[in-house]
């Protein structure tokens, strides 16, 4: 974990490495409706808006159990082979960033998959609400589905 910015949550993340090249595995993060195949918990993504043809606004449709839930959008780093990231937001309150590092190694490419909480209190009712989670719970069921976030998009990338 590294320290994060002031008002929100240490950064939480998980590193693979993926045998292909940096900006092969950008383009596949940085088209989120397939976020969907990857993550245990995302079950849909809706691009809602795009600008160069590249998603800059979406819906993220989430399932745990019988509880599904959405969250919206925003990218707010779209740097190609290098960096990928989104904040979310739930009936206009913060939720989290979301992540995707990438740098060129021997093997490929090492993926950081990051997470950074920024529920402010009442984005945290929300959560409970529709998640039946206990704030406290996410950075461990976050780590566990990153892990296997990460885990499916390799195999999916170096099955390609």
């Amino acid at each position: 974990m590294t320290a994060g910015a002031a008002g929100h949550g240490p950064e939480i993340a998980e590193q693979i490495t993926v045998a292909a090249p940096a900006g092969t595995v950008y383009a596949a993060v940085a088209d989120v409706r397939r976020m969907a195949r990857w993550s245990p918990e995302c079950v849909a993504v809706w691009v809602t808006r795009r600008d160069d043809g590249q998603p800059r606004r979406f819906v993220g449709w989430n399932r745990r159990g019988p509880l599904l839930w959405f969250t919206t959008c925003r990218v707010v780093t779209a740097t190609p082979g290098s960096e990928f990231a989104f904040d979310v937001t739930t009936f206009g309150q913060p939720v989290a960033r979301w992540g995707y590092r990438f740098s060129e190694t021997d093997g490929g490419t090492e993926v950081t998959e990051y997470w950074q909480d920024r529920r402010n209190g009442t984005a945290r009712v929300l959560g409970r609400i529709f998640t039946g989670r206990a704030s406290g719970d996410r950075p461990t069921v976050n780590r566990n589905g990153m892990r296997e976030t990460l885990r499916r998009l390799k195999r999916e990338l170096e099955a390609a």
